[in-house]
């Protein structure tokens, strides 16, 4: 039996959400019809996209997978419907957008074709600056919207958010590494090896407070605000990396020369999300972009 798009949306719903429960009252459904739902699109592909413990449940890498293709699927549906609820050629008007440095080329530019597919005739304009600026703009009303990182938002009184996509933190080996054949990876592992450090949005805070908890200082052997530096240096042996697993591209220029891992432990997730100025009387376009985004990522009742 083929899978639906209830199905998708549900499991989009959990792997946001972290819990069946949590889940389901964000769908305003029962709990049993998410479970449900989840083991009949696992049954489907073949493949355990949860794995179950008690506190809730964690996405595995092939659910990580998986979400990406459900993701896109519930977001063309969602370009196919609006198509045909009116004639986008006579919107015009204009977004002012804002876009930190990590979410420009990953999260954004999927955003951004959709959104001008949708409505050819708006006028964008777009600004990537740290996610302080961003926020500093989004209140004094020169931005209508900002993708970014939201993990660590500063002005949660003044700004709203809602998340888009959540992608923990995962290791970056090159071929060959002793660890790439380790069945388990553990913080204690790679404390002391060369450290590639992305230096982008909060990157670097996060990693460095990761190993600052094992009593050991960061043996960084580069700082570059380039995630392709990044990975050319993994890839030729420079050393390790730790990023979100948003950023991992085996098909790009020197992907096929790195593996990603877990590591074990309680590692921090990148929240990716859209702000806005709380209270703000958002315009047309800026609705229609939110609307976008949500379309694109499921979003249920946040």
């Amino acid at each position: 039996m083929a899978f639906t798009l209830r199905q998708l949306q549900y499991f989009v719903a959990v792997a946001e959400q972290g819990t069946v429960s949590r889940a389901a009252q964000n769908l305003s459904i029962s709990q049993s019809s998410v479970t449900e739902a989840i083991k009949e699109l696992e049954g489907d592909l073949g493949v355990e996209l949860f794995e179950r413990h008690p506190r809730g449940l964690s996405i595995t890498h092939k659910g990580h997978q998986f979400l990406r293709h459900a993701t896109k699927i519930l977001a063309d549906v969602s370009d196919a419907r609006r198509t045909f609820s009116g004639d986008p050629e006579t919107v015009t008007g204009s977004l002012q957008l804002g876009v930190t440095s990590l979410v420009a080329g990953y999260v954004l530019s999927d955003l951004l074709a959709r959104y001008r597919r949708a409505w050819p005739g708006v006028e964008v304009s777009a600004i990537e600056d740290n996610g302080d600026y961003l926020e500093h703009l989004l209140v004094g009303g020169e931005l209508d919207v900002a993708v970014m990182v939201i993990s660590n938002l500063r002005d949660r009184m003044a700004l709203q958010a809602e998340i888009l996509e959540v992608s923990p933190y995962r290791l970056w080996l090159p071929l060959g590494h002793p660890l790439v054949g380790a069945d388990i990876i553990t913080l204690a592992d790679i404390a002391t090896l060369p450290l590639i450090m992305l230096t982008i949005d909060e990157i670097e805070e996060n990693t460095g407070k990761l190993l600052m908890a094992l009593g050991t200082r960061p043996h960084v052997a580069f700082r570059t605000r380039s995630v392709e530096a990044v990975r050319s240096l993994v890839a030729t042996g420079a050393g390790i990396a730790l990023l979100p697993d948003l950023v991992y591209r085996p098909w790009s220029l020197e992907g096929d020369r790195i593996e990603s891992r877990d590591v074990s432990g309680s590692l921090p997730a990148v929240q990716v999300g859209m702000v806005w100025r709380r209270g703000s009387s958002l315009s047309q376009t800026a609705r229609d972009f939110i609307g976008i985004a949500q379309g694109q990522r499921t979003m249920r009742g946040r």
